[in-house]
């Protein structure tokens, strides 16, 4: 795995790309070091992990500081499986959920000890889903034991 400590106005660039993604203020980190993947990157900073697939900057699992800032989903016990597989969120199996809008980045957490499973964009607003008793709800775009997940454990901080 390849990596490098990009400028200060690559990570300037980054974390301003990151900020409009997210909608969080941008942080103020003032290196960056960037680990590529075959498909997308690792990126890590003084006080976050993210990870960038394509154009999209998602939060790393890892980072539950990070996490925290993003509106929340816990699922079931019985859809805990298929979340580390990497299946997309269906509604019957979410207990609870905060608010969010179409197209949002969620962490999802398995209800009994409110870990953090996976991270997804929406695919309908919190409003929406109170309507809907089934149907694909929220997209799965990282989730623990993905190639992102097992990269990170060879990357020394």
């Amino acid at each position: 795995m390849k990596s490098n400590l990009i400028s200060k106005s690559e990570t300037t660039e980054v974390l301003s790309k990151i900020a409009e993604q997210w909608k969080i203020e941008r942080p103020k980190i003032k290196n960056l070091k960037i680990y590529e993947l075959e498909e997308g990157q690792i990126i890590i900073g003084e006080s976050l992990t993210a990870i960038k697939i394509g154009e999209n900057y998602l939060p790393f699992l890892s980072d539950t500081q990070t996490l925290s800032m993003f509106p929340s989903v816990i699922v079931d016990m019985g859809a805990v499986k298929f979340m580390c597989n990497g299946a997309n969120v269906m509604r019957p199996g979410i207990r609870s959920f905060g608010v969010f809008e179409k197209g949002q980045i969620v962490c999802i957490q398995e209800e009994s000890q409110k870990k953090s499973l996976a991270v997804g964009r929406t695919l309908v607003s919190s409003d929406e889903m109170k309507q809907m008793d089934k149907g694909i709800v929220i997209e799965n775009l990282h989730y623990i034991s993905d190639k992102y997940w097992e990269a990170k454990k060879s990357i020394k901080d």
